[in-house]
């Protein structure tokens, strides 16, 4: 954990119904001092679309050789590497050459559009990758919900997503803008 992080306990409610997958998570999440609300809640949400229970939240920003998110199997392997943002070419290729599956976060608006334009045509031989864009808009209004103590519900159905924290609601429509072939 960075020094100076901020600890935030979430209580995280999972309603899956594309997955078929229904769990709440205990997290404590550590903010880096760097990392804005609306990263954070990202980094949140990324871990709800892609919950198991051998889901860990990772040291993230303050290492560089690791994802924010990962799944690694019984023995070992790591079956799955969320990374959040916009990595370089470079990045990207190391992560598909590391984990089973690699899913891609990315927002920011029009800078993450810049960024797919010029790396996507370089990803499209990993069939383990998969590339899911957050609108500036819905991440914007998620950083809104941040709390150092929060109950999150997230109800995924038909690749839509509701969080609610309390009577407060944010819709959110991930864009898939590559598909792993797995």
């Amino acid at each position: 954990m960075a020094q100076k992080a901020t600890i935030y306990k979430v209580e995280l409610s999972v309603s899956d119904m594309d997955r078929h997958y229904y769990e709440t998570h205990k997290l404590t999440v550590a903010k880096h001092p760097s990392e804005t609300d609306e990263r954070l809640m990202v980094r949140i949400l990324a871990f709800a679309l892609n919950a198991h229970e051998q889901l860990e939240m990772t040291k993230g920003l303050s290492t560089d050789d690791e994802p924010d998110i990962w799944q690694k199997s019984l023995s070992g392997e790591l079956e799955l590497w969320v990374a959040l943002g916009l990595p370089s070419e470079k990045v990207v290729r190391q992560s598909c050459g590391k984990a089973d599956a690699v899913v891609i976060y990315c927002y920011g608006g029009r800078t993450a559009e810049v960024w797919w334009d010029k790396i996507k045509n370089s990803t499209t031989r990993f069939n383990n990758l998969q590339v899911v864009n957050l609108s500036e808009n819905e991440t914007s209004e998620l950083a809104n919900l941040a709390d150092r103590s929060m109950k999150l519900q997230v109800n995924i159905q038909d690749g839509e997503v509701m969080v609610s924290v309390d009577d407060r609601i944010v819709y959110v429509n991930p864009v898939k803008w590559k598909s792993s072939d797995q």
